[in-house]
């Protein structure tokens, strides 16, 4: 399907307790490549088959989260449409210049009624994935820890998901693909949202606090590639949470699993292709344990409870 406007999830920059050790378990047990670092303390990641110079941002803090989630759009016209869009609908936006992010173009910064900042950008410098343009080999030889794909989507808590998914379909032309009712069977306990034909780019789970966040996740590109993952966090002895599972819900094989601050990440695989043809599914309160975990067919209470 052709993509228009957004184009992607672009970067999520979460909040660590510990720098040294946090770079040291995203770069050798993650598998991700460090990109760079900055003078506001920042350092960069990217995946492997990411092309853009970074998709992941860490920075050292007292308190473990979610800075900011973001969106790549096509080009800078749409970039400057969309601002005029927000400014229509009422959203307070704020322009944050070309270069204050490492090679990365001018950003749009907002909050989205859950009380979550999401920011959109249309330039990243590109440096490739190691494969180049020409006759690329399969991967590339050089690879650490679980190593995924790309950072794929984000899963955020809060109060006002009706709200903030409306923003999603009225500003950026996201679509509903799937949602679990509450016990009423008329209010969403959940949303799953896509920008693309995956089957989610970002997902909302109501919840009493704003702006928390449930999960960042990459992608792995087969089950074989999740249970390697697996054999790689108990290695490591990472804490896993739940997993490796299905969901119901996209259909994906999952892992949740923290990073050594506390957040909350998850390694995915699989989920179907979205198409505009396709209805939404529901998913009933009654359902909701098969939905969220195809197998076990019950709700993990950490699962639920924990986060960040």
């Amino acid at each position: 399907m052709a993509i228009t406007g957004v184009l992607r999830p672009g970067h999520a920059q979460l909040r660590v307790l510990d720098l040294d050790e946090s770079v040291h378990f995203y770069t050798n047990v993650m598998g991700l490549k460090e990109t760079g670092r900055d003078k506001a303390g920042r350092v960069y990641f990217k995946c492997w088959d990411e092309r853009d110079h970074n998709s992941f941002i860490i920075k050292k803090s007292d308190k473990a989260g979610l800075d900011c989630f973001a969106f790549k759009v096509q080009n800078k016209k749409i970039l400057d449409q969309y601002a005029s869009d927000l400014k229509n609908y009422g959203v307070v936006t704020e322009r944050i210049p070309a270069g204050e992010m490492l090679e990365t173009g001018e950003r749009i910064r907002f909050k989205i009624p859950t009380g979550h900042t999401i920011e959109i950008y249309a330039e990243k410098t590109s440096v490739g994935n190691g494969l180049g343009d020409f006759n690329p080999e399969a991967w590339v030889p050089d690879l650490k820890g679980i190593a995924p794909l790309r950072m794929d989507h984000a899963l955020l808590y809060g109060g006002d998901i009706d709200g903030s998914r409306k923003l999603f379909e009225e500003i950026f032309g996201f679509v509903l693909v799937e949602r679990v009712k509450m016990e009423d069977g008329k209010t969403d306990l959940a949303t799953w949202l896509t920008c693309s034909n995956k089957a989610h780019d970002i997902a909302m789970v109501r919840h009493g606090e704003d702006d928390k966040l449930h999960h960042v996740s990459f992608l792995l590109e087969s089950w074989e590639q999740v249970l390697r993952a697996a054999d790689i966090m108990t290695m490591n002895r990472v804490s896993i949470d739940i997993g490796p599972t299905r969901h119901g819900v996209t259909r994906g094989t999952t892992i949740y699993f923290f990073d050594p601050s506390g957040n909350r990440l998850e390694t995915f695989c699989g989920g179907y292709q979205w198409y505009p043809d396709m209805n939404p599914i529901t998913w009933t309160w009654d359902e909701v344990g098969r939905g969220i975990f195809y197998h076990d067919r019950k709700l993990n209470e950490a699962f639920l409870s924990v986060i960040t």
